[in-house]
């Protein structure tokens, strides 16, 4: 299967079964948009950090994860199933993802942190919406996965399953997020603020639980295009199979290596 059969280019129109998905694309957008154009004019900091580098942050990650949904929602539509089903999964995930980073923007505007912040009661009542946003998302996105495994997707079997196992430890990532409120912070050994890479702020001096949700969300995107990749190769569909869950063997153990790392403490960053 080519990109071109994978990806129509309906795909991202506004109408549709992808409607609310790509309102959101759009939302996320201007939000980036203005973000972007407040970062050389801010000049406070929260937690060390410039306060639009987060927003920026989700706001590129959302827009990904935004326009792969519309992909694999219309991937599952090829033979008209579930289409209102699907549509209610799109609006709901569009609508999860204007929250939570609409929520991110307007507390880096405030100047005071939008996760694992209780400082008051707004902050808390903050908080707990996107919290409620996100687990009605990881919801969504079980639905979808389990969508894939009774659905007709008409997809190379490679391509189906690089799916269903990025969603698969997407939903992992998910569960690994919330972990980090459970902890409290970001960081292992130290609170959050300290040292960490240009942008991406992980920790250089201890452990960081954002290195393996990160790995772990954008499963998705990897083993999709991997699976993609191998169904037009010339080699059996066994075989096609089987390489795309060595590759996803490899790279789950590798988010759990990462995992494990940031649980003793230990910085991703070579020292």
């Amino acid at each position: 299967m080519t990109w071109n059969e994978f990806v129509p280019a309906q795909v991202f129109w506004t109408s549709g079964e992808n409607r609310g998905l790509m309102v959101s694309v759009w939302w996320n957008v201007v939000l980036l948009v203005l973000s972007v154009a407040a970062l050389p004019f801010d000049h406070r900091r929260i937690l060390g950090l410039n306060p639009w580098i987060k927003p920026i942050k989700f706001e590129l990650s959302v827009i990904l994860f935004l326009l792969t949904m519309a992909v694999l929602l219309s991937a599952l539509g090829r033979t008209g199933e579930w289409v209102k089903l699907r549509a209610f999964v799109g609006w709901g995930i569009g609508v999860a993802m204007i929250a939570e980073n609409s929520i991110i923007a307007m507390q880096s505007l405030r100047g005071v942190r939008s996760h694992m912040n209780f400082s008051t009661l707004f902050d808390g009542v903050s908080f707990g919406i996107m919290g409620g946003f996100i687990l009605l998302n990881t919801v969504l996105v079980a639905v979808v996965l389990g969508l894939y495994f009774i659905g007709d997707a008409e997809l190379p079997v490679a391509l189906l399953w690089g799916i269903r196992l990025g969603l698969l430890v997407l939903l992992a990532g998910s569960v690994e997020g919330s972990m980090m409120v459970t902890h409290g912070s970001h960081t292992v050994g130290i609170a959050d603020g300290g040292p960490g890479l240009p942008f991406l702020n992980w920790s250089t001096t201890h452990g960081d639980l954002r290195v393996a949700h990160f790995f772990a969300l954008h499963a998705l995107q990897i083993f999709t295009l991997i699976g993609l990749w191998l169904s037009g190769t010339a080699m059996r569909a066994g075989l096609q199979t089987g390489l795309v869950f060595l590759f996803a063997l490899v790279y789950s153990a590798a988010v759990w290596a990462l995992f494990a790392q940031a649980m003793a403490g230990r910085s991703v960053a070579l020292r």
